[in-house]
């Protein structure tokens, strides 16, 4: 379209024709506008300011003009819409507004934004002229969004044994303002802060954490939400914490392995850091020997010779710090006697030493055992003892029990108790005496008891025989039957027994032999007494 024609159209003729026929129509306006109060796009989209009349089937809309609202500015013209001249742009927006591509409605007087910068976001005025209804006017919204471009800054280099540390920073700047947040499975704390522009708000946010090796190559992760977005941005850090392990080592496990003439024999050095560790192996008691190849950690040797036997020391070292370890190599020889000799000393004195505390154990067991068996034995002993003494008491308290009142007692259970007299005696060193007691006839004579004591016996020995005669005197009379008859032979008996009583002495319960010649007595039957 010629800019003549676009000037003539937007003379001030042209103007005032339409301000005549709004203001002729305007009684009689039936149709509506259909817009949109917000049109949301992202920086560097395309913006649509949608402007749609809809009326009678007989109204016709003859141009659509479109302006930018600006509270500071005022209204600036932004398009033109004519229906039978087209579209005419401002020269502020010149190649940036266009028509929707077809097919269009003639009542469509949308306008189609090309590029939308941060500067469009604002207010868009839509005014629709229309015959014979009259003039129409609506407000649309443009609200441009700025995703942020997030960056992420590592902190200072982090060492193992530090305190709490700054491990990275991430930067995300957009309208409106982001949301940055930390993905990790590392511990530590994050802060946040903001910084607010005329059209946009910058987020920064830090990670702090106390470095250990346990980190080292942990990712850190920045996650920037923000609506322009369709996904979440995220940008991941590797943690690098500096750091040193103690070192060791491998190859002497079998100290038997290490022998003469044995090839392939190594030593390795076990370590790791951050940033990886170099290795040095060196000889403390002089230079390495001829032969020996050192690669990395590992420390090679040929043939082992005796010569190879030394302290060996690996030397671990990076950029935070270094470690030392050594080793004892002892290359034993077959071939020699001292050494064998040394083996077998310590065999020995290992297994004597073994046989040493097993029997001690045994001679302690041994001791307690027969202590243990000793403390029995005299228990047992005691107890025999107690009970010997306790049957003695009792027969004696028996036997003065049964014998105290002689006069009120029959003669045959007088109890006997046998002592030397010491003037019937001195003729005879022993002397015996022949009871039987009273009995139903035909009692065998085996009841006849001899009671006798000697001299050379000791007093208690005698008492105790001869109560022991006397009690199974006691025990056989006893068992005998009282209600049965009496015979002319128990009568017999009864009266030797009551003779043989002639010659002996009742005194405190005690028969003591009446002083005689030689100490004899023969019954009435002839026996002796």
């Amino acid at each position: 379209m010629p800019l003549s024609l676009g000037a003539e159209m937007w003379g001030p003729e042209a103007w005032l024709l339409l301000v005549f026929l709004a203001s002729f129509t305007g009684r009689c306006s039936a149709g509506e506008l259909e817009t949109s109060d917000l049109v949301t796009v992202v920086l560097g989209q395309d913006a649509k300011l949608p402007c749609f009349y809809r009326g009678a089937p007989d109204e016709q809309v003859g141009q659509v003009a479109w302006a930018r609202v600006d509270p500071n500015e005022g209204t600036r013209d932004l398009a033109l819409l004519h229906s039978k001249y087209g579209l005419h742009v401002s020269a502020a927006y010149e190649d940036r507004v266009e028509q929707p591509p077809p097919p269009r409605d003639p009542l469509d007087g949308s306008v189609l934004l090309r590029n939308a910068v941060q500067a469009d976001e604002g207010e868009y005025e839509c005014r629709v002229s229309t015959f014979p209804a009259g003039s129409f006017q609506a407000r649309v919204k443009l609200r441009v969004l700025v995703p942020p471009l997030p960056s992420l800054n590592p902190g200072p280099p982090l060492e193992e044994g530090q305190g709490l540390t700054l491990a990275a920073s991430c930067t995300a700047e957009g309208s409106p303002a982001p949301s940055v947040t930390w993905d990790t499975e590392v511990k530590g704390t994050q802060s946040s802060r903001s910084f607010k522009h005329s059209r946009s708000a910058a987020v920064t946010s830090e990670f702090h954490l106390v470095p250990s090796r346990s980190m080292n190559g942990q990712p850190l992760t920045c996650v920037v939400s923000h609506p322009g977005l369709l996904q979440d941005q995220r940008i991941t850090h590797t943690l690098q914490v500096a750091f040193l392990a103690e070192a060791s080592v491998r190859g002497l496990e079998d100290q038997n392995l290490w022998h003469v003439g044995r090839e392939g024999a190594t030593l390795k050095c076990l370590s790791e850091g951050q940033p990886p560790p170099s290795y040095n192996w060196t000889r403390l008691d002089g230079p390495l020997p001829s032969g020996v190849r050192v690669k990395g950690d590992t420390l090679g040797f040929p043939p082992l010779t005796s010569e190879h036997s030394g302290i060996y020391v690996c030397h671990v070292s990076n950029e935070l710090s270094s470690r030392d370890s050594q080793v004892t190599v002892e290359v034993l020889d077959p071939q020699d006697p001292g050494k064998q000799v040394d083996l077998v000393s310590a065999s020995v004195v290992v297994v004597g030493v073994i046989a040493a505390l097993l029997f001690l154990l045994l001679v302690v067991v041994v001791v307690l055992m027969s202590r243990y068996h000793r403390r029995k034995a005299q228990q047992m002993t005691q107890k025999y003892e107690e009970e010997l003494t306790l049957t003695r008491e009792n027969s004696i308290r028996r036997l003065h029990s049964h014998h105290t009142d002689p006069r009120s007692q029959p003669e045959e259970s007088v109890g006997l108790r046998a002592e030397g007299h010491p003037d019937s005696l001195k003729d005879n060193s022993s002397c015996s005496v022949m009871v039987r007691p009273p009995g139903p006839t035909g009692v065998p004579n085996t009841l006849l008891r001899p009671l006798s004591w000697s001299q050379s016996e000791e007093p208690e020995g005698r008492s105790y025989s001869t109560l022991t005669t006397v009690r199974e005197i006691e025990t056989q009379t006893e068992l005998l039957s009282p209600s049965s008859g009496r015979t002319e032979d128990d009568d017999d008996q009864d009266e030797g027994i009551k003779q043989a009583m002639n010659h002996f002495v009742q005194e405190n319960g005690t028969l003591r032999a009446k002083p005689t010649g030689n100490g004899i007595y023969i019954n009435g039957r002839g026996h002796l007494v």
